[in-house]
């Protein structure tokens, strides 16, 4: 989803057409396509082959006017309001209530500074917002402790099309920074070249304008973050699982995933296009371990469920920005997980989870949250019973998770 998203936005902008293959096609990429087509911008999709055609408006957005809406789709949202300022006219955004919720003033303070004209529709510093736009000016822009990355994927996405160099610098709490190396391969990907500089505490980017994005032919890699859970499963049941064409060549930040299984006691392999997890030898318990997941915050879900079956507490830090997710993970989490039986700390920034002695099957409330359905789908393989609720909410990143998921449990083919 991550790279989809990132590459459809650049595709729209490029010159040319531009061929997106293995192309998730879910909730979130639709929105995200949806609201292309409402600003002019044409993509075909072959819902067989998974391939989109984009073809590019060469950085002029051809409609004037729009109603974008993004659901809950924190990418679509923030990624369309600063697409929004490159073009001139009236562009009006909004999501369902839970994205209402959900902060975008740090972006719109930084899309202001550069010139662009936003407004807020209802409350200071959340959707739903308009934006009147003419264009970036370009300049200098920081942000400090941004609450998500994507407030600086965002404008990292549109920086080449300003009037002028864009010079970006990131101070305080920077979270899910892997994110951000994303989006710069992406863009060098489509031929656009950014200056970065990565030091403790302070993160810079220097964008010179103008640049055009290339009309290209990319082959997207398998979600990261939607492996985990396929990972995990070894981890909890025992055996193996192979994940293909995703490996250490990757540019996603959540294949250090297997880094926490191997932590947890697993026996992982790795190569450049392949993943390989095994459960701990001799069916022994996982390892309770401590970690610090600001850098793949997508994770935590699984790892707070494969916490359940340690020998002793795990302590996740570091992760405030999961409660901006599509719902409070932080208080999801610990609801969930202390029905089944844990003893759960929570802190403003983390969790602390104590396994229980044994599982108690039960119900689990998913709060419209595609990451609580698919983690907590993994107690199943240890405990009869358990019952997922509102599971189509995986459609948001992963319609076909419980399939895929079935055929795994009933081992090798």
């Amino acid at each position: 989803k991550s790279i989809s998203n990132r590459a459809l936005i650049a595709a729209a902008l490029a010159d040319g057409t531009s061929l997106l293959k293995n192309l998730l096609l879910a909730e979130d990429t639709r929105l995200m396509i949806k609201a292309l087509g409402d600003l002019g911008i044409a993509v075909t999709v072959d819902e067989t082959n998974e391939v989109a055609e984009v073809t590019g408006c060469r950085g002029q957005l051809p409609a004037s006017q729009a109603r974008l809406f993004c659901g809950n789709s924190g990418t679509t949202m923030r990624f369309c309001t600063a697409l929004a300022t490159l073009g001139h006219g009236r562009y009006e955004l909004d999501g369902i209530e839970r994205m209402r919720q959900r902060p975008i003033g740090g972006l719109v303070e930084v899309l202001r500074v550069l010139g662009a004209g936003v407004d807020y529709l209802s409350r200071d510093e959340y959707p739903p917002l308009v934006v009147y736009a003419n264009g970036l000016s370009g300049g200098q822009v920081a942000f400090r402790s941004p609450l998500s990355s994507q407030f600086i994927t965002g404008l990292l996405l549109v920086a080449p099309y300003a009037g002028r160099d864009v010079f970006i610098e990131i101070t305080g709490e920077i979270p899910s920074v892997p994110y951000l190396k994303l989006t710069t391969a992406l863009m060098d990907s489509f031929g656009v070249a950014v200056i970065e500089d990565y030091r403790d505490g302070e993160v810079r980017f220097i964008l010179e304008a103008p640049q055009r994005y290339q009309g290209t032919t990319l082959a997207i890699e398998p979600d990261a973050s939607n492996a985990t859970y396929f990972l995990a499963a070894a981890a909890i049941a025992g055996g193996r699982v192979t994940i293909e064409r995703l490996g250490t060549d990757s540019i996603q930040g959540d294949i250090g995933f297997v880094d926490v299984l191997e932590q947890m006691g697993c026996r992982v392999e790795r190569s450049a296009t392949r993943l390989t997890a095994w459960g701990p030898t001799g069916g022994a318990p996982l390892r309770g371990i401590d970690v610090d997941l600001n850098h793949m915050p997508d994770t935590v879900p699984t790892l707070a469920v494969l916490a359940l079956f340690a020998d002793g507490p795990t302590m996740i830090r570091n992760v405030a920005n999961l409660r901006l997710k599509e719902t409070d993970r932080l208080i999801a989490l610990r609801r969930e997980l202390t029905k089944l039986g844990a003893g759960v700390d929570e802190v403003a920034d983390g969790l602390t989870i104590t396994p229980p002695v044994r599982l108690s099957p039960t119900s689990i409330e998913t709060y419209s949250d595609h990451r609580m359905a698919m983690s907590f789908a993994l107690t199943g393989l240890k405990c009869d019973g358990m019952i997922i609720n509102d599971p189509d909410c995986t459609a948001k990143t992963f319609p076909e998770f419980f399939r895929l998921f079935e055929r795994i449990t009933a081992g090798p083919a």
